[in-house]
């Protein structure tokens, strides 16, 4: 008898003739079957017979190199087998006694199969390289879990597959000009980016920076929610375009005054409100009560130059404009556009470049477009809070339950780490303490309300100084007259020679916002300076003109009835006193380079 693939020198070897004679019959699925592991416990309980192990596996290597393959080898030896008169004979009876230990049937005839031999082979391999690879053996916390046949030892085939996060370089420009390459993640959001600027820059981080979408050539441009993912916005943008990183204060405004920012005549409730703030946010965020915004509106009509006044209206299901007055019927509304694959934007100059009725512009952009302009949906308000009240509706309309969130998440962090509710300051000013020198040695001031009282007097005993070296002639740098003049061009919110427009255009991208200020030189008089204040989305400009009192100068905004020696000391003043001010000072225009 002769097998298929094996040599004749392999079938006469007398350990494989010993072991025939003792077959039972088996199927083919024996033979493929998982039993191999016990052959080791086998060739330990045949130590009387003196095999050469080394030639019995270089006779089986031989094999494997047949022109047959494993599996046509396989097929032929099952009926061979079964047919044989060794397959066909009885085992001993349960009572007799061999003098050999009995072996199962499919440990010895799959000692004849060299698919066996190949399969230790390849173990043997990963098992070396499991061993020889930098990753080490992790003890598993939970052997109770693993399956009868799962190693208690965590192994780097056990564990998940690692990809590592692609990263891309993304340049971010300042409102100076100044930019900076920074290397993102793919998943990292635009929250994320704008905390990372803040720390390379050294910023104050009071949530109110923004990453800005910046289209100069369709002249467009909007803010990032902050759970947008800055590598997915990056892919909808021109070559042209670019990201600005910018003060938005105007953000999340809605949330604390929305009755500023929808007025009644725009809004139709689907259900009684009770015209409380809370009501009127839940109605926003409430998919089943969300209100219809409605309104007339300037339409820019596509591929063409001429604008249309039409009665507008924002439905869950899209803005539709009707085609016949300020009907609402189904029949005479018709689709303007979806916002399902679409960004809004801000109209940077509407005139110049569209020719829009007004300076309130916005536009309703498909995320395929990138450089058409016949595609854009341009509209055009009335006024400044038209314009708002339409852009907050719709961007609660596009992301709803995810802007509160996005709102929620600063307080949330505040509320876990109380001790940074105070005002936020530099690095350098929370490393310092407030000392008494007035003994022999220097003690620390704990008391609050003494650090106050003693600041309050060294300030005025240095005003004093700088008084009395005035009068002496001293010509030191401190010199009242030199130092009031100079002193804020350190301050952020001072922005030197810029014109009116360029203010008004400031404070409009940084978010018009009450108590949104600037400070600025005067155009018309060289001496004075101009406060630049949004109060009610509407921007008013203060003139500050010195005046002098027994022969010291001052500065002023009403008229020499409240005066201060220097601009830092007016604008700490208005901060806390309204005074003549239709609103305090509460947040000032910065530009941070990057």
């Amino acid at each position: 008898m002769a097998l298929a693939g094996c040599p004749d020198s392999f079938l006469h070897h007398p350990y494989y003739q010993d072991q025939v004679e003792q077959t039972s019959p088996h199927s083919a699925q024996d033979l493929a079957g998982p039993g191999f592991p016990a052959q080791s416990d086998q060739l330990a309980s045949h130590q009387e017979d003196d095999v050469d192990l080394e030639a019995l596996v270089s006779d089986m290597n031989a094999s494997l190199e047949s022109p047959y393959s494993a599996c046509s080898t396989q097929s032929e030896m099952a009926p061979l087998l079964q047919n044989s008169p060794h397959a066909r004979s009885q085992p001993p009876p349960s009572g007799t006694r061999s003098l050999q230990p009995q072996v199962s049937p499919k440990q010895k005839v799959q000692r004849s199969q060299p698919m066996h031999i190949l399969a230790v082979r390849r173990l043997q391999e990963e098992d070396q390289q499991f061993r020889t690879s930098s990753l080490p053996a992790i003890p598993n916390p939970f052997p109770e879990l693993c399956g009868p046949g799962s190693p208690p030892v965590l192994t780097r085939s056990s564990l998940p597959p690692s990809q590592a996060a692609a990263k891309q370089d993304v340049k971010v420009f300042s409102e100076d000009g100044t930019s900076k390459v920074v290397e993102i993640l793919a998943d990292m959001t635009a929250r994320d980016l704008c905390q990372l600027l803040v720390y390379r820059s050294h910023c104050v981080d009071d949530n109110s920076w923004s990453l800005v979408e910046h289209h100069p050539h369709l002249g467009l441009e909007r803010c990032l929610e902050d759970h947008e993912l800055v590598v997915q916005v990056e892919s909808t943008m021109a070559s042209e375009s670019k990201f600005l990183f910018r003060k938005n204060y105007a953000k999340y405004e809605f949330f604390k005054n929305p009755t500023n920012f929808f007025p009644e005549q725009m809004v139709t409730w689907c259900q009684q409100s009770n015209g409380g703030q809370a009501q009127l946010l839940q109605n926003f965020l409430n998919s089943s009560s969300y209100p219809e915004i409605q309104g007339f509106l300037h339409v820019k009509e596509l591929g063409r130059k001429s604008w249309k006044k039409l009665y507008v209206c924002l439905r869950r299901s899209g803005l539709y404009c009707s085609t016949k007055g300020a009907s609402k019927e189904p029949r005479h509304l018709q689709l303007l556009a979806d916002l399902e694959d679409s960004s809004i934007f801000s109209l940077i100059a509407g005139k110049k470049q569209y020719s829009s009725p007004t300076d309130f512009g916005f536009c309703i952009k498909p995320n395929k477009v990138r450089n058409e302009t016949k595609e854009l949906r341009l509209l055009c308000a009335e006024d400044e809070q038209g314009r708002a009240c339409w852009l907050t509706a719709l961007r609660l309309l596009k992301y709803g339950m995810l802007l509160y969130q996005n709102y929620r998440i600063p307080q949330q962090r505040k509320a876990l780490l109380p001790h940074f509710s105070t005002p936020a300051r530099s690095v350098s000013e929370n490393s310092l303490v407030a000392m008494d020198f007035s003994g022999q040695t220097g003690r620390v001031i704990e008391n609050p309300a003494e650090a106050r009282s003693a600041a309050l007097e060294e300030g005025h005993a240095w005003r004093k100084r700088s008084t009395r070296m005035n009068v002496l002639g001293s010509q030191s740098p401190l010199h009242p007259s030199t130092l009031s003049t100079v002193i804020h061009r350190t301050q952020h919110w001072f922005h030197g020679r810029i014109s009116r427009e360029e203010s008004h255009r400031i404070i409009k991208q940084q978010g018009l916002v009450d108590g949104l200020f600037l400070l600025r030189d005067s155009q018309s008089n060289p001496k004075a300076f101009v406060l630049t204040l949004c109060h009610h989305q509407k921007i008013k400009n203060f003139q500050i003109l010195p005046c002098e009192d027994d022969g010291q100068m001052f500065f002023s905004l009403d008229d020499g009835n409240t005066k201060f020696s220097d601009l830092i000391q007016l604008v700490d003043f208005y901060q806390l006193n309204k005074g003549a001010l239709p609103c305090k000072l509460k947040h000032h225009c910065i530009r941070v380079a990057l």
